[in-house]
This record gives C-alpha cells, structure tokens and sequence, in this order.
C-alpha cells in the first residue's frame, strides 16, 4: 500500500517542499529511503522503527520503501523522521491520510517516540503558507518560532501518538498563537550601557557617528585601553529593530539552529565576537552541509573582530564581497546558496605587535619593520572598505578613579534614530537604506561639498595619498555627520572630523 505525506528540506534560508512516498509491499523485511538522503535521513530507519514500536504501533514487518521526491535534490537532517513515521502508519493502516495534503509535517523522533524540535521550522512555516496549505505540524519546541508566519496554523505535537491522533481527527490540539502587537513592543535590554563607559569621549563620538550611518570602524589602540568594552556597548545605540528584521534574524538563528527553544522572536541586535582562530567557512558559512556562518549570524548587528591582525589573511580576505554586497555567496558543485549579511564591521588592533607604540606610559620594544609587518596583515583594500579609524587612548588616573558618568545609551540612540530618518527620507523608496550603502550615484547627488570644504578635502587627498574608496567613505562619513548636526550641506567641520577618522591614512598610532 502507498501513502503520500508532505515535508520540506532547508536549502539556505529557503524550504524546498518534498513529497514523503512510503511503499509497503509484499517480501523479506527491508527499510530502503531514496531520493538524495544524508546520512540522517538514512538513519531515520531505526528511530522511525523504533518510535512506531514504542508508541504502541505494530511496525509493519515487510519490505518498506520510501522516496524523497523530488530525486535530485539532496535532503538533509532529521526532520523528516516524523513524516516518514506518519506515512508508514498511513500505509500500515493505523491512520487516514486524507489530512496529509493540508498539512506539512516536519519533526525529528526519539526512539521513545518524542518529537523533538529541529532547525529551520521557521523556513519550513514560510513555505508551507507560501504553498497554500492550511498549517504545519511542527514538534511543540519550534511552535512558538512557526507562529511567527501569520495566516497559517501552527499544530504542535508533543510525541508520535499525538501527531496520528491528530491525523485521525481524535486530538485537536490548541493551534499555537502568537501576537505581534505585544511581542513587537518587548523592551530589549542589552544587559550593558554606554554611561559605564568612563572618559574617551571622542571615541564614543565616532561609535555614535557610525552607528548613525552603518559604517564599520576599526579602533586603534593598546592593550586595556576598552576597544572590547566600547565595542560590545554600540548595540545598544542602534536604533531598535523592526518587526520584519527581527524576523529576518530569528530566521536565519533557526537554521543555524540556534535558537532557544521557546524562543519566539530575536529583539536584540546580533553581536557576534569570533575567536580569531576562526576558518573562512566558518565566517562566510558553507561546510559540506552549508550553515550561516558568522557574518550572516550578525545580520542586521555587529560582527566584531578583535585583534584584527591576529585573524588569517584568506579569512578576512572572505569579508570584501560581503562588506560591499551586504550578501554572502557560497557556490557548491550542487549549487549556489546566498545568505544576507547586512552588518556592522567594528575591529580593533593593537598599534604595534607588543602593543605599545606611542604610549607614554611604557616604551615599544618593535622595530619599524616588525610594525610594518603587523599592519601588513590587513590588506589595503579591507581598509578601504572600513569607514572610520579611531585611536583609543589610554585612560588617565584622574578618568579612572572618577564617579562621573558617561551619556546614557539611549540619548545618543535618539540622535542615532533621528539621523536614520532624515536618510530615509532622503533616499525614499530606493533600495539605499544608510549613507554607508550609497552608491556613486547617490554620492555626486547627496554628497556636495561647499568650496572651503571641498578645497580642504582636496588638500587631503594630496597629503594622505587617499584611494578613490577611501575618498568616498570621507563623503559618506561627512553626510552622516552633516545628518546628525541636523545640517543639509556638509560644511567645513563635518569634513575636517570625518578626515579625523581615517587614523592609519593619517599614520596614526597614539
């Protein structure tokens, strides 16, 4: 007997619909799954066996044959444990499969029988409202994720006996709800604040100035001097995030499968710190089964790089395409994936190898070869790529020991908000969301000098020998600044601070 369920696999972000076929015939006892299965799939046989018998079903001791259509796509992961269970039942005779056509079903099994929560539900929900079907049956740990797709009816079930009741119209559990309103109005707490950040006042206004316009920086300065602090703080500037972009996040955290379970919607801006250890797949993504990788788990965050030097050349090689494109390309023999990586670069590095060059308090012990070695590690056209260099100073004992506290976090984000909507309304219904995403077009157009500061940017570009990049992110960061002034022409001033954070053009190095 033949019986037909309907499931999905994970390609990227996207959910591909499968056709779960199982065929139980006449003949010796097998267990045969086709169709590009994993080697999870393929060990699907023995908690499907083992969580139908458990869950008070007779297995049904023939030869048993399911399909994965369609056949040349490659499958992947346990989710299709509990659609492959359902349609052997509906073949043995245990339950009806007139439903299966409404429903898409995904789940993993335990050999008890549980269902347990899998990755990607949140694509997997999309599809199935993209596709037209009434709902999905998903495992109750991913039902507050799934809830998220609107127009759509979520059926959690807790074990394989729930799910054939359900199938069989005995069980009607509660359909998982969700409301938007009210988890669109969470208050987002960061745990951290920028007032407990003591002194480096310039430093902090060049956070606030790339937060204001999406620029990435690179902070220049020695050991213990709070690039990691100021770094883990500058989420808490950025302006709150949207519905649709917290969506866009808690998606691509249930594919990487790291999302909480419960969690119903990511409302914090991603900080992401790698090791510097890390490899290039596991920054841009990919690996023989693909995944997110760093980069696009900081969409619509921050990808912070500490000790930047210390990082591979090829791995930071790997961030130029996404910096410019705001997407990551990973290209398979089996295909091509994209996924997005809208995020915020903040480094940091040391001025020299043993850290100290320039400071006061203790001498440098490198020789200038060794320092040109070092900041030889980062390729210029990465340093093109990055807005802002600024030196962070050592504190003096006076800001140390001092009780004073710094600016709140949420007065610059009201400044930061408000220079976000004057871009809005600047570039209306384009794609261009941020001066730090304008184009040349948009540049020549938005970006006009008056002539002091056009002369002084002139004069700069001789004197700091400055690349036709580095150019453009003097301009870009010039019209944020102009934007935060609440100022329509860049001026003088705006030139001359944007042309301060460009440190190592300037062969700054405290």
């Amino acid at each position: 007997m033949l019986s037909v369920s309907r499931s999905a696999t994970v390609i990227g972000l996207e959910a591909a619909p499968v056709r779960v076929e199982v065929d139980i015939s006449v003949g010796l006892p097998a267990f045969t799954i086709v169709g590009l299965p994993d080697a999870a799939i393929r060990e699907a046989r023995e908690r499907v066996r083992s969580g139908i018998s458990n869950s008070e079903f007779d297995f049904p001791l023939k030869r048993i044959t399911v399909n994965l259509a369609p056949g040349d796509v490659k499958k992947e992961g346990p989710s299709f444990d509990l659609p492959i269970a359902l349609a052997t039942l509906a073949a043995s005779g245990f339950m009806a499969g007139e439903r299966f056509n409404e429903y898409l079903v995904a789940g993993e099994l335990s050999l008890t029988g549980e269902v347990k929560r899998i990755s990607g539900a949140l694509s997997v929900a999309a599809k199935a409202r993209e596709l037209g079907f009434k709902g999905v049956v998903v495992p109750r740990g991913n039902a507050e994720e799934a809830s998220l797709i609107q127009g759509l009816r979520v059926m959690p079930v807790a074990n394989l006996r729930d799910a054939v009741d359900f199938f069989n119209g005995a069980y009607e559990p509660p359909p998982s709800e969700v409301n938007l309103r009210e988890i669109s109005g969470q208050i987002t707490d960061y745990g951290v604040d920028f007032l407990e950040v003591k002194g480096q006042e310039h430093v902090k206004r060049g956070l606030e100035v790339a937060a204001a316009g999406a620029h990435n920086v690179l902070m220049l300065g020695p050991p213990g001097s709070g690039k990691t602090m100021l770094a883990r703080r500058l989420p808490t500037v950025m302006p709150e995030l949207s519905f649709e972009e917290a969506v866009e996040i808690t998606r691509i955290y249930s594919v990487a499968g790291m999302l909480g379970s419960g969690q119903q919607l990511i409302r914090t801006r991603p900080f992401r710190a790698p090791h510097h250890t890390i490899s290039s797949a596991g920054l841009a993504g990919g690996g023989s089964s693909p995944r997110p990788g760093e980069i696009s788990l900081s969409h619509h965050g921050i990808l912070f790089l500490d000790e930047l030097p210390e990082f591979g050349k090829h791995v930071l090689e790997v961030l130029r395409q996404p910096l410019e494109d705001g997407v990551v390309t990973i290209s398979r023999a089996s295909g091509t994936l994209t996924y997005p990586a809208e995020f915020m670069l903040i480094s940091s590095m040391n001025p020299c190898p043993c850290g100290f060059l320039g400071y006061r308090g203790r001498s440098c012990s490198c020789t200038p070869q060794a320092v040109q070695r070092y900041r030889s590690r980062i390729s210029g056209p990465l340093l093109d790529r990055i807005d802002i260099h600024v030196e962070v100073g050592r504190l003096p004992k006076e800001a140390l020991v001092s009780r004073e506290l710094g600016e709140a976090s949420e007065e610059v984000r009201r400044r930061v908000e408000a220079a976000r909507a004057r871009q809005r309304e600047r570039f209306g219904a384009s794609r261009t969301l941020t001066n730090a995403a304008m184009e040349a077009r948009e540049i020549r157009r938005f970006c006009t000098l008056e002539g002091t500061a056009a002369a002084l940017l002139e004069r700069a570009i001789d004197r700091l020998a400055l690349s036709g990049r580095a150019y453009e992110r003097i301009l870009k960061v010039a019209r944020t600044i102009a934007d935060l002034a609440v100022e329509e022409q860049i001026g003088v001033e705006h030139v001359a601070e944007a042309i301060q954070y460009r440190a190592l053009d300037r062969g700054g190095t405290q």
